[in-house]
């Protein structure tokens, strides 16, 4: 699968809590994090509460300039994420950090599913925390599909 054809990005400062299954989006899989995610923000440099409606129009999309929260200066724009390889062990993620529509920074990252820890972390725990959400989001997603 490609990276760079996915959909699925995140505002990086975006630090997701809980899925959101109040209906309130019409195509919840489609969003960058697999589900609508409610949660703060940390554009201003400390975790802060979002708003409903910066949640639902900033917050679980990237590339939103139009957020008074975002800072002028920042390293990206959005985190892409996809299913690199997902087994009984171990699901791996692909991520992209990007600017400007362009790739900054891009790697993998697997989860361990027996210990329920991640096998290498990134060294910014923004990147961690969504891709944390979305990796349960695609846990969620197998658990509906098993019933």
């Amino acid at each position: 699968m490609d990276v760079l054809r996915e959909t699925n990005l995140a505002c990086p400062f975006f630090v997701p809590i809980a899925i959101v299954n109040d209906g309130s989006w019409p195509h919840p899989s489609r969003l960058p994090l697999g589900a609508g995610w409610a949660g703060n923000c940390r554009a201003s440099g400390q975790e802060v509460a979002a708003s409903d409606p910066d949640v639902r129009d900033f917050c679980n999309l990237g590339y939103a300039t139009a957020c008074p929260h975002l800072p002028e200066h920042r390293d990206w724009d959005a985190v892409r994420f996809s299913v690199a390889n997902a087994n009984a062990q171990q699901l791996t993620l692909r991520f992209v950090c990007e600017r400007s529509h362009a790739p900054i920074e891009y790697g993998q990252l697997t989860f361990d599913l027996e210990s329920e820890n991640w096998l290498n972390l990134h060294p910014d725990p923004r990147v961690l925390a969504l891709a944390d959400a979305y990796r349960q989001t695609c846990r969620s997603r197998q658990s509906a599909v098993a019933v």
